[in-house]
């Protein structure tokens, strides 16, 4: 038999081991309330916030709540080793992300700034070089210098943003490993962006002295020292740094309302929708199609045109002038071609060809934007061909009465046994009356067919749901008659027991030999 004591202790050990338990059960529950409320506050923040302010809002929940560090901390791992799925790691990884996203969105910025900064201090070299300064100054010399610097920084910033988009990519498929972010296609797309941005005019370096026309536009601010192939290759570099352009859709991409959008992301995500500068166009096209074409048609004509006089320079024609430029440009996106300047350079020709290539693309996307400006929405093309349907309508009676009055003027020349003539006559226009009315019953069908198809289904939905509604409300009708009728039957059924116990008390009575 076991002693008391070894009872007591036991019995308080299991009050202990009960006790923590319970005391375990409550922290992971408090820890547990306390990461969903941590996570809903960062979904809920904009991501126009200061990280530090969030941080340390962040950190003050986690006092309130009275949670401890540890249980918000992220365990540190050795490389190629994946550690246990804590509670912390779901709050370190959505932290992350928000501070990536804002730095992917702010060095995007930044490297479109110093790109256009780049391209700006490049036309503003070829423009005034020849007239304000001499080719081989130290001011030729410092604005090229600039522009490498700017190129420098630019290629900086573009490894920056592949780096935080790397760091993106682990968390988002909590990857511990970053070579497994680096696909060929990532390699591929970074190599190229880094040759795009390279780009940028070297000539002036040279050992240069310049000797041109005054009277004529500015030429290419290079030496007659191997001015040949110089010429070629800064006209070359000038016109690919436009190239570093493409940061633009980036930009637009990242700082849209849609991809900020918190509800955005979660519809779209739920409808498998990939949130890509395309998309970001359409929604574009969609709410403001004039306002974006033009922007994108004036921004076009004027860079294709300085491409052009740039191109045209060296042959000292027309076309080295900017209005000349533009006019060409103009009319050659308008797809018109009036024939008065043509381009002389190969370049040139190679301008004017994407300039109406893209003039095309654009015009197709004018006429559709019109197109769809000029359509009658659901409710005007309702009303149309609800008059239509009335007009045809009344034409078709119209035409029965037509048709039942020639047959009742040839019927009467038929018993008057009039002339020949007057009979064809008769016959002539119920035949025709009869065309008449088969044409309108069948230009009627079309339009009801139209019509029919243009069923749209919220119209259809409500009026599915008003069915539904009936039903619902003539089942509880339904439902209430036959709880009614069974408590009627219940009543009946009383009475008729009452009734019978009634008639054997006055048998009874009146025959007390039944006993």
């Amino acid at each position: 038999m076991p002693s008391p004591t070894r009872e007591e202790n036991k019995g308080e050990t299991g009050q202990a081991e009960h006790g923590a338990t319970d005391s375990g059960d409550r922290e992971r529950g408090t820890g547990g309330r306390l990461v969903c409320a941590l996570e809903m506050e960062m979904t809920n923040r904009s991501l126009h916030g200061d990280s530090k302010v969030d941080c340390v809002n962040c950190d003050g929940l986690i006092n309130r709540n009275g949670g401890d560090s540890a249980e918000v901390s992220v365990p540190l791992s050795l490389p190629g080793k994946r550690t246990a799925h804590t509670e912390g790691d779901d709050l370190y990884r959505l932290r992350n992300r928000k501070f990536l996203l804002e730095d992917k969105k702010r060095l995007c910025a930044l490297a479109l700034g110093t790109a256009l900064l780049g391209i700006l201090l490049t036309i503003i070299h070829a423009e005034i070089c020849p007239f304000v300064y001499k080719p081989g100054s130290n001011i030729a010399l410092f604005i090229n210098c600039s522009i490498s610097l700017s190129t420098g920084c630019l290629l900086i910033l573009i490894i920056a943003f592949h780096y935080k988009d790397i760091r993106l990519f682990i968390i988002d498929h909590n990857q511990v490993d970053w070579r497994i972010a680096m696909t060929s296609h990532r390699v591929l797309v970074i190599t190229l962006e880094l040759l795009v941005c390279v780009i940028h005019p070297v000539g002036t370096y040279w050992e240069v002295g310049f000797h041109a026309n005054s009277s004529s536009s500015a030429p290419l601010c290079v030496s007659n020292h191997h001015r040949e192939a110089l010429m070629d290759v800064e006209l070359l570099l000038s016109v690919l740094m436009f190239l570093r352009l493409y940061l633009v859709h980036r930009a637009i991409l990242l700082h849209s309302k849609v991809l900020l959008s918190a509800s955005y992301r979660s519809i779209g995500s739920l409808n498998n929708i990939n949130f890509t500068f395309r998309f970001v166009l359409k929604i574009l096209m969609n709410k403001y199609p004039a306002r974006t074409l033009l922007v994108f048609i004036l921004f076009f004509w004027l860079t294709a045109s300085w491409m052009l006089t740039l191109c045209e320079r060296q042959t000292q024609a027309t076309t080295g002038h900017m209005d000349t430029a533009m006019w060409l440009i103009a009319i050659t996106f308008l797809t018109v071609g009036y024939g008065d300047v043509a381009p002389n350079t190969s370049c040139g020709k190679a301008v004017c060809l994407f300039t109406g290539v893209m003039g095309v693309a654009c015009t197709a996307m004018l006429v559709a934007v019109v197109t769809k400006m000029l359509a009658l929405n659901k409710g005007e093309k309702h009303v149309h061909f609800f008059m239509l349907d009335i007009q045809i309508s009344k034409r078709i009676r119209h035409a029965a009465a037509n048709v039942l009055r020639e047959c009742w003027l040839l019927h009467r020349t038929n018993l008057t046994k009039g002339n020949r003539g007057e009979h064809r006559k008769h016959q002539r226009c119920l035949l025709e009356a009869i065309r008449v009315f088969r044409h309108l019953r069948l230009k009627q069908k079309k339009l009801r067919d139209y019509v029919s198809e243009m069923v749209d289904l919220p119209k259809m939905q409500m009026i599915m749901c008003d069915l539904s509604a009936n039903w619902n409300n003539s089942y509880r009708e339904l439902e209430q008659r036959i709880l009614s009728m069974e408590q009627k039957l219940d009543e009946l059924s009383r009475c008729f027991q009452q009734t019978s116990e009634l008639l054997s008390q006055v048998l009874r009575h009146r025959n007390p030999e039944i006993r």
